[in-house]
C-alpha cells in the first residue's frame, strides 16, 4: 500500500482499489464522519434487518417495526439531552435550511405585528434571517458585522420585548464562531440552530423556545432534521405554512404526517446509541475540548505561521478555521499544505469558498488520535517552511 492506496493484480494487471474507510481521516464539514462501528453495524443491517427478510430502506414507515424504530431515537435523545417532557421532537426533512422557513411560518403568529429578533453572526445565521424575511418584520438586533469573527457584545442588543422569537446559530460552521453562552431574551422564546454542535456539549434545553439541527454532521447522516420544541409553541402557524413545514401537525402524527426519511432516521438511531454508550454528552464535550485544544495549541504557538481569524472568547470547538503563512494566507503554501495532508489520507480540510484557507472540523466521530495526526502535521509543516 502506497499513499493509502491498496493494489490488486487482475488479469495480469495492477490496478488500484478503493483506500479503505480506516485509512482515511475525514475531516469533511458536514456531510461527516460516522464512527466506523455504526458503519458497521449499519452494513450487517442493510440487507436484512432483525431477521425480517429485508432491510429498513424497504421498510414501510407505517409497520411496527419502523415505529419503534422512531421511538427508540426519541427515547435515546430524551435521555443524552435531559430534554423535558413538556418538549416535543420531530424528525422532519429539508435540513436546516428547510427551518428558515419553517420557524418562521410556524412562530410569527406569537408576535402581534410577525415580529422575530435575530443575531447574524455567519452565514447561516444571515441566510435563515434573509429568509424569515420573506414572512415578517425581522429585526437584527446588533449594528451590522463588517466580518464574521466575533460576536457583537451583549450590550449592543436592542431586543425587541415582544418579539416573538431570537433565533441564533450556536455554532456558525463556515466561519468557526461558536456560542460559549445562552442568549438571554426575557420572555421571549430562543430558537438555537445547533446543526453543527449539538450532542458536542451539555445544553439546557429548558432555555430554549426550540432547537432546530440539520444530521449531517453530528447526529446521523443527510436527509433528517431535528426539531426539539415546546408544547406551548405548537399551533401557531401562518395560515401559509406548507403542511410539510407544519410543526403541530407533524407533531400530531408523530413524524409521519409523510413519508420520513426513514433511513437517516434509523442511522440517526444508531449514532445516539453510540453516543449513549461512548459516555454520553459529557464525554463528547471532554473530548471535544481535548480535540480543539490540540489545533488551537500549534495555531497559537505557531509564531504567526498559522493565524485564527477568529476573537480567542468565541473560537469553535467544531469547525476551527485558519490560514497559513499569516493573517491573510500565502496561497502557494496553503496549497502545499492541502496537498500534504492528502498524502497524508487525510480529505475535506480546504476551507469553504467564501472564506478560504483550511478548516478542520472536528465532529464527535473524529477522534483524538486522528486530531494529534493533524496537529502533529501542521508541526512538521511549520518546521519545514518558516
Amino acid at each position: 500500500m502506497k499513499n493509502g492506496v491498496h493494489k490488486t493484480v487482475q488479469n495480469g494487471q495492477t490496478a488500484p482499489t478503493k483506500t479503505e474507510k480506516s485509512d482515511v481521516i475525514n475531516f469533511n464539514p458536514g456531510p461527516a464522519k460516522i464512527d466506523a462501528s455504526v458503519m458497521a453495524k449499519a452494513q450487517t443491517e442493510l440487507l436484512n434487518y432483525r431477521n425480517l427478510g429485508f432491510g429498513v430502506l424497504e421498510m414501510s414507515h407505517r409497520s411496527a417495526e419502523f415505529i419503534d424504530i422512531v421511538e427508540q431515537a426519541k427515547t435515546n435523545l430524551r435521555e443524552l439531552m435531559k430534554i423535558p417532557d413538556n418538549y416535543k421532537i420531530l424528525f422532519l426533512q429539508g435540513g436546516a435550511t428547510g427551518q428558515f422557513s419553517a420557524v418562521p411560518l410556524n412562530l410569527l403568529n406569537l408576535s402581534s405585528d410577525a415580529t422575530a429578533d435575530y443575531i447574524v453572526t455567519g452565514t447561516w445565521s444571515a441566510k435563515a434571517a434573509k429568509e424569515a424575511e420573506k414572512f415578517g418584520n425581522i429585526n437584527i438586533v446588533h449594528p451590522k458585522l463588517k466580518k464574521y469573527t466575533s460576536i457583537p457584545a451583549e450590550e449592543t442588543w436592542q431586543l425587541n420585548p415582544n418579539a416573538a422569537y431570537l433565533y441564533y446559530c450556536d455554532n456558525e460552521t463556515v466561519n468557526g464562531v461558536e456560542f460559549h453562552f445562552a442568549p438571554q431574551a426575557g420572555n421571549v422564546p430562543i430558537i438555537a440552530d445547533m446543526s453543527s454542535n449539538i450532542l458536542s456539549k451539555p445544553v439546557d434545553v429548558s432555555k430554549f423556545g426550540a432547537i432546530i439541527a440539520g444530521a449531517q454532521k453530528n447526529i446521523g447522516c443527510a436527509g433528517v432534521t431535528l426539531v426539539i420544541i415546546r408544547d406551548d409553541l405548537i399551533g401557531h402557524q401562518l395560515k401559509e405554512c406548507p403542511a410539510v413545514l407544519d410543526y403541530k401537525l407533524q407533531a400530531d402524527m408523530n413524524s409521519l404526517y409523510n413519508t420520513p426519511p426513514s433511513y437517516s432516521i434509523y442511522l440517526t438511531g444508531l449514532v445516539l446509541e453510540w453516543i449513549k454508550n461512548s459516555g454520553g454528552v459529557m464525554s463528547m464535550a471532554k473530548r471535544s475540548a481535548i480535540k480543539s485544544q490540540l489545533i488551537y495549541s500549534v495555531i497559537n504557538n505557531s509564531n504567526g505561521f498559522y493565524h485564527c481569524m477568529i476573537d480567542d472568547d468565541c473560537r469553535s470547538r467544531i469547525n476551527l478555521p485558519f490560514r497559513v503563512g499569516g493573517p491573510g494566507g500565502d496561497q502557494e503554501l496553503e496549497s502545499l499544505f492541502l496537498e500534504r495532508t492528502k498524502q497524508a489520507n487525510m480529505v475535506g480540510l480546504k476551507g469553504h469558498r467564501s472564506v478560504g484557507g483550511i478548516r478542520a472540523s472536528l465532529y464527535n466521530a473524529v477522534t483524538i488520535e486522528e486530531t494529534q495526526k493533524l496537529a502533529d502535521l501542521m508541526l512538521a509543516f511549520q518546521q519545514e517552511h518558516a
